[in-house]
């Protein structure tokens, strides 16, 4: 079995997010970037597959500019074989990923693909989706237990009612929640030897992929500021504000 784990880099979670002066996007440079959070998941549930000699290969696939080739290298010192960086400039849609995946897909032909079940930046929830409709594969989204049968995953997922567990037959798209495992730290030596390993770069244009926008970003805005809370001396002030200010009651 071989596995494709596509992973996106995006700005840190511990950072504080700041618009643009002109609010055309928000704000990149000099900014730490990371591995999306639930590619993490992904990653590490695929070589934990491997490890459990369910897997013979994990490979690992992202999409964007030149920098994105120290996310794959996050992923090769986790534990993956090799990578893939697709090399596309500016913001590129959910869409477009998908039609690149698709490719690289019938490229590689994995048994498996993995992701995230969004990304924390764009928080669109379409590409894996999107991915399983263009392969018309079945899909297993918010992923927070996988078992790998013979010819099936039997895979939990998170819903809004609580857990679903569902079979999906193989070859299949699972998306992964954060409750699906916990991922390990690169250990130095493994550090060292992911600058080994190979990544191979292609570009949307060989892959004969349009990544042309098809939404227009008009304009970029912080939320508003929340205003400051008061303390109440009673409950008999708490519910007479709730009722003549709020209006809650």
């Amino acid at each position: 079995m071989k596995i494709l784990v596509a992973v996106k880099r995006v700005i840190d979670y511990n950072v504080q997010i700041r618009v643009k002066e002109d609010n055309s996007g928000v704000v990149t440079d000099n900014v730490k970037m990371s591995t999306n959070p639930p590619d993490d998941n992904a990653i590490e549930e695929a070589v934990k597959i491997k490890e459990a000699g369910k897997a013979k290969e994990v490979v690992v696939v992202s999409v964007g500019e030149e920098k994105a080739q120290e996310t794959v290298r996050k992923a090769l010192a986790v534990g993956a074989d090799r990578g893939i960086l697709v090399k596309v400039d500016g913001v590129i849609e959910p869409l477009a990923v998908s039609k690149i995946l698709k490719k690289i897909v019938e490229k590689e032909k994995p048994d498996l693909v993995f992701m995230g079940k969004q990304a924390i930046d764009d928080d669109c929830n379409q590409t894996g989706q999107m991915l399983a409709a263009l392969l018309n594969w079945p899909q297993a989204t918010f992923a927070s237990k996988i078992e790998v049968k013979e010819k099936t995953l039997e895979v939990t997922r998170e819903v809004d009612e609580g857990l679903e567990t569902i079979e999906v037959n193989v070859p299949a798209i699972v998306t992964c929640d954060l409750r699906l495992n916990e991922p390990r730290y690169a250990s130095l030596p493994n550090i060292m030897k992911a600058k080994k390993k190979p990544i191979e770069q292609i570009s949307a244009g060989d892959l004969g992929v349009d990544v042309k926008s098809r939404i227009e970003q008009i304009k970029v805005e912080e939320p508003p500021k929340r205003k400051a809370g008061i303390k109440v001396a009673s409950v008999e002030e708490l519910v007479q504000k709730l009722k003549n200010e709020a209006k809650v009651i």
